[in-house]
């Protein structure tokens, strides 16, 4: 079913941009990375955050981590990591696969200025072995995602 949501956001809002799958997993960065052939870097992985009674997606360079005080201080609380049961129920993606794309509900979308270094990144589309190529730019605009910078930056 996400697989399939995120096929039918890109059919419908940008249909140049075609889904591709891996054999093998790609439900980490590592993983990723070795399944689309990048470094680890382009690959775009989206947090699920709790942040007071709030829940939001941020999407960042595979090899940044987030700065919880950076975090807190761009949404005034305290991030907490949604768990795996509430990651699949709210974005409707399972974990290894959740993205941008396809929600299952609509909710805030922020993309860290660490996937400005990078012309094509590769986030997932939906499961553990699809994924799409896209500039950041152009998944900002798709999803009406703001950027901010709340990640530490490692190359």
């Amino acid at each position: 079913m996400s697989l399939e949501s995120v096929r039918a956001f890109f059919a419908e809002k940008a249909p140049d941009i075609s889904v591709i799958e891996s054999p093998i997993s790609s439900a980490t960065v590592a993983l990723a990375a070795e399944a689309y052939g990048v470094e680890p870097g382009r690959i775009a992985k989206t947090l699920s955050l709790r942040i007071g009674e709030r829940v939001i997606l941020i999407v960042a360079a595979g090899t940044s981590r987030m700065d919880n005080k950076k975090v807190k201080a761009q949404f005034g609380g305290k991030p907490k990591m949604l768990g795996l049961e509430e990651v699949a129920g709210i974005t409707g993606h399972e974990v290894g696969g959740v993205c941008p794309f396809g929600l299952k509900s609509p909710l805030p979308v922020y993309c860290d200025v660490s996937l400005k270094a990078f012309d094509i990144v590769v986030p997932a589309a939906g499961s553990t072995h699809s994924a799409v190529r896209i500039t950041p730019e152009r998944m900002a605009e798709l999803t009406g995602a703001e950027w901010i910078d709340v990640c530490e930056h490692r190359t």
